[in-house]
């Protein structure tokens, strides 16, 4: 029988595993130029189905925190997101991002009183290398600008996955995350008809397709996944399961694509199994002990 850690901590890692999918379903889907349009269509239709659904409305602070963490988790984020995307090769954007879990783990111990320890440190740095040897190639350019916005994304991320663990919902799990999806859809719309106009007309079956799909499976589905795992988990341990976006896109290109791993990506895959399961260890009961302080 799993404990029910595990089972949470295997449920939440299929929210990255999801959105793994998202490169490819967005190139060989959508139309281009539109990746605004993506975001918004995205977030906010999941957002208001989720809200419909539950038939819950945020209550005294939480209309703010709500507006605070849709902001952060989704609307912001996405934007930042896709500025790098835009302007980055997916590898350089995949392994700047890759650094969300140690701003996470840093942010804690301010926000929520948690002690950085060593084995958090080493497998975050350990992380960051991996997604490196895994998806960036050595023809890959720097964009300032794009560095900023992956950098910046990370930031933001983590930011509201650990005021996500400082704030607990008193509402349920798929309300809550309702709230998050529709604030940050609503910040999402006057930005994209702003830099992109009007949505294109004659949109394809396809099209429609990848839409649904990134709306139902890549958000409303994977987030409250991700959400459920930050009410149950430490917020660092959330954030490490992550690095499994660029895990699955990468295996996307091999089954999907034909690509072939090098000895040097194979490896970097394996740091990042690696640095992950390293996070998620617990210290054992006699270690516990030892380090308990006397009285």
């Amino acid at each position: 029988m799993l404990s029910k850690r595990l089972r949470v901590l295997l449920l939440t890692a299929l929210a990255p595993a999801l959105w793994g999918t998202t490169y490819y379903v967005t190139t060989e889907w959508l139309p281009p130029g539109r990746p605004l349009l993506a975001a918004v269509l995205r977030a906010l239709p999941a957002g208001l189905f989720l809200v419909a659904l539950t038939r819950r409305l945020p209550r005294g602070d939480w209309w703010w925190r709500a507006l605070v963490l849709g902001t952060l988790n989704i609307g912001a984020f996405f934007a930042l997101l896709f500025v790098a995307a835009y302007r980055l090769p997916g590898g350089v954007a995949a392994t700047v991002g890759s650094v969300q879990p140690l701003i996470a783990a840093l942010l804690s111990t301010g926000l929520l009183g948690k002690r950085l320890t060593t084995r958090t440190l080493i497998a975050g740095i350990a992380g960051v290398a991996g997604v490196g040897l895994l998806v960036l190639r050595a023809e890959a350019r720097l964009d300032g600008v794009g560095v900023a916005a992956a950098l910046g994304g990370a930031l933001l991320m983590a930011t509201g996955v650990v005021l996500s663990k400082r704030w607990p919902s008193p509402a349920p799990l798929l309300a809550t995350t309702g709230w998050q999806l529709v604030a940050g859809g609503v910040l999402l719309v006057p930005v994209a008809l702003l830099v992109e106009g009007l949505p294109p007309a004659g949109l394809t079956a396809g099209n429609l397709a990848g839409y649904a799909y990134l709306s139902a499976v890549g958000t409303a589905l994977a987030y409250a996944l991700w959400f459920r795992g930050l009410r149950e988990l430490p917020a660092t341990d959330v954030t490490f399961l992550g690095l499994l976006s660029p895990l699955v896109a990468t295996a996307i290109g091999l089954i999907a694509v034909g690509e072939r791993l090098t000895a040097l990506q194979s490896l970097g895959g394996l740091i990042v199994l690696g640095s992950l399961v390293a996070a998620q260890l617990r210290p054992s009961a006699a270690r516990r002990e030892a380090a308990a302080p006397t009285r």
